[in-house]
């Protein structure tokens, strides 16, 4: 069944959505009636990245996708999906969903500063060139959602490097959200908990286990729509007075 379209006319580009929380969350925006810009990085993630454009494609609304291969680790790669982005769709963006990020387990022995720059240049940096890139096209009242994760809150063994580029993301958010508000848009971020998705698998075991102990809500993991569904009001009229802002998408493993 479809969704009401309260994104109707709408343009969202989704950074990571060939898979896993990103794909959920364009398949989201886009049964709401939204375009979509399917980013991925990886030869491998082609595939999915084609197949969530073709769901899209097929739901029978108004919604239609793009796919755009770009590595979010080149500084020049927010400008290339913005422009992909306005030929396919039009002279304007409305939803930008931050969603690409990288995640491995270290110790701080063996962390090495190519190891830094291989997490803050996704998972911080990116975030703030695409906003960068997407802002002179936003078209107010914009949406910006930034995908942090209860690691920026929480400290767990060997994922220093991870947690604090998210608790980078959730003060970026708060900074865009006061320079960006003036004509309306709102700048928020989302953190999820443990969610069933491959990046589940570079956490490690005996983190994921004390972590679902200690969720509230029926001790188990989310699901890539418990994420999607929150993301998607976010980007709706109906948060326009929510900037600023982080929400614990975890089961109530953090509060906020």
């Amino acid at each position: 069944m479809i969704k009401e379209a309260h994104l109707s006319g709408k343009v969202a580009i989704v950074t990571g959505s060939s898979r896993g929380i990103g794909a959920g969350i364009a398949l989201e925006l886009a049964k709401k009636g939204a375009s979509v810009t399917i980013v991925f990085t990886s030869p491998k993630s082609e595939a999915g990245a084609h197949d969530v454009a073709s769901q899209i494609e097929q739901l029978g609304n108004d919604s239609r996708a793009i796919v755009v291969r770009a590595n979010l680790r080149e500084v020049d790669a927010p400008d290339r999906i913005v422009k992909a982005t306005l030929e396919a769709f039009g002279t304007k963006i409305d939803i930008l969903v931050n969603n690409a990020g990288v995640l491995f387990s270290k110790s701080l022995r063996k962390t090495t500063a190519d190891d830094f720059a291989a997490i803050f240049d996704v998972n911080v940096r990116a975030p703030l060139l695409m906003t960068k890139a997407v802002e002179p096209h936003l078209r107010a009242p914009g949406r910006i959602i930034n995908v942090s994760s209860v690691g920026a809150r929480q400290g767990f063994e060997s994922l220093a490097m991870y947690s604090s580029s998210k608790a980078a993301i959730e003060g970026l958010t708060r900074g865009l959200a006061a320079e960006l508000g003036n004509v309306g848009h709102t700048v928020n971020a989302v953190a999820p908990g443990p969610v069933v998705s491959e990046m589940l698998d570079d956490v490690p075991q005996d983190t994921v286990d004390i972590q679902l102990k200690t969720t509230p809500v029926e001790h188990h993991h989310g699901t890539v729509d418990d994420v999607a569904q929150i993301v998607a009001w976010l980007s709706d009229d109906s948060a326009r007075w929510v900037s600023g802002q982080t929400i614990s998408a975890s089961g109530g493993y953090t509060m906020y």
